[in-house]
């Protein structure tokens, strides 16, 4: 049997995952006869009819499904090969990028990011606050080596640690709701009272809404300190962190309205990095100083006693 190339299997993938040999050729940035002869070359070799050509789709045979199953493996394991070296080749960065979402503990963050950076003077700090979706989008624009914010962890080309668990709780200033309005409290009750949210900060990704109430008159704010103050001057009402507000909880200046019909939400809080992109030393040490500071975050952030 003749020795296939790496080429060949590339080749082989692309039309299996692609459906066809144009939309390969395409993926692949190769012309449409190249990837053909690839394919046709390989089953020669193999002596093998890897592909089903009588459709109008070209579909795997059986032997063709098993092949790509272990060509996929052998694909996958180079792939991670190349970015190790790439990682080798790489010297001390001489920047990092970190972005910090809108629900993570700043006093906390900072003061850990504070501490790494302080042994690495020859490495700068670019520090980047976002809200929403814009952690996750600098991240999948290459403008960030890391995130603190939540994710989407069934996505395949990210990497997490997990620091902690935020729960978001709808709160009102004490005397923000009339006497009239009884427990648990609904969203049409609250549909006529100024909601405070965050703005996205993502630049071309969808809007998202969260606890959003459709209707309802709103203040958009940048950042949790802000919408923080508003809520406790009696300027609307919302979702915040808990670590944010534990104190107004305990002294009565601020109120859970949470029940069945506001529950509000637990967030996890997570440091993640993107899979498939190369980290060179300084943000790989980095990574494990975090991995190794998680348990202290996770203690200081524990609620000093039961907040309803």
């Amino acid at each position: 049997m003749a020795e296939f190339t790496l080429h060949d299997l590339q080749c082989f993938d692309a039309v299996v995952r692609c459906g066809g040999f144009q939309p390969a050729a395409a993926m692949l940035h190769r012309s449409h006869p190249a990837v053909f002869a690839a394919v046709a070359k390989l089953e020669r070799q193999l002596d093998l009819v890897l592909l089903d050509r009588s459709g109008y789709r070209v579909r795997p045979t059986e032997a063709g499904l098993s092949f790509h199953r272990r060509a996929q493996s052998l694909l996958r394991e180079l792939e991670g090969l190349r970015l190790h070296a790439a990682q080798l080749s790489m010297g001390e960065e001489s920047e990092i990028h970190v972005v910090i979402g809108d629900l993570c503990p700043r006093p906390q963050a900072l003061g850990m990011l504070g501490r790494f950076f302080a042994q690495c003077p020859g490495t700068r700090l670019h520090l980047h606050f976002e809200a929403v979706g814009g952690p996750w989008e600098r991240l999948f624009d290459d403008e960030a080596d890391l995130i603190l914010h939540w994710i989407d962890k069934s996505d395949p080309r990210v990497e997490w640690i997990d620091l902690c668990k935020v729960p978001f709780v709808p709160v009102v200033a004490s005397g923000f709701l009339p006497e009239r309005i009884k427990r648990p409290i609904t969203p049409d009750q609250m549909h006529a009272f100024t909601q405070c949210v965050m703005r996205d900060t993502a630049r071309h990704s969808p809007q998202q809404d969260y606890f959003m109430i459709e209707g309802a008159p709103q203040c958009m704010v940048a950042d949790q300190g802000m919408k923080k103050e508003i809520i406790l001057q009696g300027l609307g009402w919302g979702h915040m962190p808990r670590f944010l507000i534990e104190e107004e909880l305990r002294d009565g200046r601020l109120q859970s309205i949470a029940g069945r019909h506001l529950p509000g939400r637990t967030e996890e809080l997570v440091v993640a990095r993107r899979r498939d992109r190369p980290h060179g030393p300084i943000s790989n040490r980095l990574w494990d100083d975090i991995e190794q500071e998680a348990p202290t975050l996770r203690r200081a952030l524990e609620p000093r006693q039961p907040v309803q």
